[in-house]
């Protein structure tokens, strides 16, 4: 009787230890799996933000698990930055993470604080040069919001072509800036007509390589520069 007891008891401890190496086996290849790095990382749409601001600021720089870095960590870190306007992140097979950033667009740079305001009103410090005009004064409250909403508006290419805006009211129009390019030519705006600016291009055709004022306030026409 005693041997068969010894047998069963050395039986008993055998299935325990392969148990245990088993269940070894199954953790340790989770461990591996959940701490498989990023292989590539692919960011697209930031035009002002360089690629290594994004991966210092998403905390990706390192490359870490593809598995335990979640989309919604990666978002709610990049959203902090005032520039970052929408985010899109994508998974793919052999480990690919790809971040897709629509930024906030940079509108003007306010002379009284050297700052860059965005289309949302926030105002920023922007290392990167950017063709934007600088706003050389001050807009009153009341106009103000309307204006970034029109400054919004203005083609890309187009409002690289402006240096300087000014606020010019007169006595028949509180809503009147003036718009000063970079060929040159000036344009008087209005509020309610700011969207003219963006035929711009087709305006110069029509002006022979004259230089002058052009008022798309009222009236629409252009006046020699003598």
């Amino acid at each position: 009787m005693a041997k068969k007891i010894v047998k069963k008891k050395k039986l008993r401890v055998f299935r325990l230890l392969l148990i245990i190496i088993l269940l070894g086996m199954v953790f340790f290849a989770g461990y591996l799996y959940l701490n498989t790095k990023i292989k590539n990382l692919i960011i697209t749409g930031n035009n002002y933000l360089t690629d290594d601001e994004v991966m210092v600021q998403a905390e990706l720089l390192d490359y870490p698990s593809f598995y335990l870095t979640t989309k919604k960590s990666i978002t709610k870190k990049l959203s902090k930055n005032p520039l970052v306007k929408k985010i899109k992140i994508k998974r793919s097979f052999y480990h690919i993470l790809t971040i897709e950033i629509e930024e906030h667009q940079p509108l003007f740079i306010k002379k009284e604080n050297n700052k860059v305001v965005l289309d949302d009103e926030k105002e920023i410090e922007l290392n990167k040069n950017t063709r934007i005009p600088t706003l050389m004064n001050y807009v009153p409250n009341t106009k103000y919001k309307k204006f970034v909403q029109k400054m919004a508006k203005i083609n890309k290419d187009i409002l690289g072509k402006v240096s300087e805006v000014q606020y010019q009211p007169n006595e028949h129009d509180k809503d009147r800036f003036l718009l000063y390019m970079d060929d040159g030519n000036s344009v008087y705006l209005t509020l309610t007509k700011f969207d003219m600016i963006n035929y711009y291009n087709d305006v110069l055709t029509q002006l022979e390589g004259k230089k002058g004022i052009l008022y798309l306030d009222s009236g629409n026409h252009f006046k020699i520069m003598e």
